[in-house]
């Protein structure tokens, strides 16, 4: 269904709400970008990595000159700055098998596997959330994997979200006109601006989050998840790229993961957009979550005012699952009725000529 095939490349809106008045609305197909201003000081830092006490399996010089890998975890903290107490970093092959462990050092771990493979980085520091990322290391050499932590308070809760930092005037600069390119499908001048305001600001959230849209543009779902994946981690208010990355992982068919993503984007902006019930409303239905995948279609229809007339026949699909025949063929024949001349139409014709020969519905 067009809301949600291709729907992170398409319908992501981009930026960050701006502070003060001035606004660009830029645009992306269905979607208002937006560069403002921010708040606080950008800080740049230079991350020092050293080698981590690992466990002892072997010699890592041998294992990283064969056939393994050298894994450099930099564990950071809300503001994007690597964090000064130790923290436990522990590695696991496919899940389950402890391969590695050690603690950082000014910020970094470094750990030498001997297999190349699926692993789990799991992360542990006095007075922080502990947290955990996936990582795929499918080529001997060097890895880097950035882990964000979140600071906890007094009582044990997650503090509150530090406000996001001023993007310096370069950075800004480069952002917007990566935007600018980003929304009239220049790919190849997004991709020199973003990667320049990725060079100058590599932790801030809004660079982080167009970086992510710009990579699932190209259909690079990996490298876009990555991005939007460390956007949320340092500002777990971005519902933007909370959306993005659910839409990123329902596009590859990861429906289940997809799920929690999007929940949280709503859940952070209520009156988030309709792409993103619709794809949650899709991947609602995927996981067998009939009931929801109704609610959430409905809303998506409503909310999409027309334009994305595709909807209904989800929202006829989880009618359908839920045993409600006739209201499935009422949507049916009405989007016959507003849209005959859709591509669509053709399977509308026959889903209801099957209700009708089995007797699910009455002839109309």
């Amino acid at each position: 269904m067009r809301y949600s095939h291709e729907g992170a490349q398409k319908s992501v809106p981009v930026g960050a709400q701006a502070r003060a008045g001035k606004c660009a609305c830029l645009r992306i197909p269905r979607a208002c970008l937006s560069i403002g201003r921010f708040f606080l000081p950008t800080i740049s830092c230079l991350v020092f990595v050293h080698p981590a006490c690992c466990q002892d399996n072997g010699s890592e010089v041998n294992e990283f000159h064969g056939s393994g890998a050298e894994i450099t975890v930099t564990v950071h903290d809300s503001s994007g700055e690597p964090i000064s107490p130790a923290a436990m970093v522990k590695l696991y092959r496919d899940g389950t098998i402890l391969s590695r462990q050690g603690q950082t050092s000014r910020g970094s771990a470094l750990l030498v596997v001997n297999n190349l493979g699926e692993f789990t980085v799991i992360v542990e520091a006095a007075g922080y959330e502990s947290a955990q990322t996936e990582v795929s290391v499918r080529v001997t050499g060097k890895t880097q994997v950035d882990v964000y932590l979140r600071r906890l308070s007094a009582g044990g809760k997650t503090s509150g979200v530090p406000r996001r930092a001023l993007l310096a005037p370069k950075a800004k600069g480069a952002l917007e006109k990566g935007l600018e390119a980003l929304s009239a499908d220049k790919m190849g001048e997004a991709e020199k601006y973003v990667g320049e305001a990725m060079r100058l600001a590599p932790g801030h959230p809004d660079v982080l989050y167009v970086q992510g849209v710009l990579s699932l543009k190209q259909h690079n779902w990996a490298q876009g998840q990555d991005a939007l994946e460390k956007a949320t981690q340092i500002d777990p208010s971005h519902a933007r790229a909370f959306a993005a990355l659910g839409m990123a992982l329902s596009d590859q068919g990861k429906y289940g993961a997809a799920i929690a993503p999007l929940e949280e984007s709503l859940h952070l902006d209520p009156a988030g957009s309709w792409e993103t019930r619709g794809t949650l409303a899709k991947a609602y239905y995927q996981q067998g979550k009939y009931d929801e995948a109704l609610n959430m279609s409905q809303e998506a229809l409503a909310e999409s005012h027309g334009k994305a007339p595709e909807i209904g026949l989800l929202v006829a699909q989880s009618l359908t699952a839920v045993g409600r025949y006739e209201d499935a063929a009422q949507v049916l024949r009405a989007f016959l009725r507003d849209h005959g001349d859709r591509r669509e139409a053709v399977t509308v014709r026959r889903w209801l000529e099957r209700l009708t020969a089995s007797a699910k519905i009455r002839v109309n």
